[in-house]
């Protein structure tokens, strides 16, 4: 049960994140936005090592490395697909990427899943897709780029979230300070190479910082989650990410939330309740 508030909590603040880092790639290059929110990730899991301690090996280092990479694309792709859109036709398409791809690797580890959670399972996909999807999803066709980056957004995410699952158990945050000092240099990297392409905008500074920070405390809930639970349940929990910037865009834009939406919120409760019997 705690692995799966832990799971809801790291949804919820991806959620936020995403909302927050979508509008700002809206105001500035992605890479801009991207800049300023992976460094604030990186001082909060800093902080955070004195609390929850830290523990260098080998495999952290490996494991933590090849999360950050992994990060890093995530945050670009991620952010680009949300800025271009459509939003309602690509969110689910990452979304449910992102929760298949590490719920497909705890199963194939052996994980085991009760009656309760074999139907709660497919039904939180299916949450997963309703929430993302927006009013007349069926009607909007993005271009063939915009769903490569989706699908490469959601890549990315799952492999982010199974690199950091792979991570020693004891090594404390570690994973996630190697990971995020590693995506930060990649963002850095990419950003020097393509200076001449950033263009003239100054990033949203308090809203991508904000998006990072949000980012990092989703990273840390759900190591936290999937050190204590299957990797099959946390991630698809954790997938339900598209609930909380639904949520967002209602309360902050005043966005109206869908029908499909509504049963979607409605759907996710029910995949929780059998997950969490599970």
């Amino acid at each position: 049960m705690i692995a799966l508030l832990l799971a809801l909590g790291s949804s919820v603040a991806y959620g936020c994140a995403d909302f927050l880092g979508g509008l700002g790639a809206r105001k500035a290059h992605v890479l801009r936005t991207v800049l300023v929110a992976a460094p604030a990730s990186l001082v909060v899991e800093l902080l955070l090592w004195p609390f929850l301690g830290a523990s260098f090996g080998t495999g952290v280092l490996v494991w933590g490395a090849a999360s950050g990479v992994a990060s890093a694309a995530a945050f670009v792709l991620l952010y680009r697909t949300l800025a271009i859109g459509p939003m309602n036709v690509l969110s689910p398409v990452t979304a449910l990427v992102s929760a298949m791809l590490p719920a497909g690797v705890g199963l194939l580890q052996g994980e085991h899943l009760g009656a309760a959670g074999l139907l709660g399972l497919p039904l939180a996909l299916v949450a997963v897709v309703l929430v993302s999807a927006g009013h007349g999803a069926g009607s909007a066709r993005p271009s063939r780029t915009a769903l490569l980056l989706a699908l490469g957004a959601g890549a990315a995410i799952a492999l982010q979230l199974v690199f950091l699952h792979q991570a020693p158990s004891d090594s404390g945050v570690a994973p996630l300070i190697v990971g995020r000092a590693v995506s930060s240099a990649v963002t850095l990297a990419a950003a020097v190479a393509m200076f001449r392409r950033l263009g003239p905008e100054r990033p949203a500074y308090a809203m991508s910082a904000a998006a990072g920070v949000l980012d990092s405390v989703a990273n840390l809930l759900f190591l936290l989650a999937a050190r204590g639970g299957d990797l099959a349940v946390v991630a698809v929990i954790t997938a339900l990410y598209p609930a909380g910037t639904v949520l967002l865009a209602r309360g902050v834009l005043a966005e109206r939330i869908h029908r499909g939406q509504l049963v979607g919120l409605g759907t996710a409760a029910v995949a929780v309740g059998l997950l969490a019997l599970t």
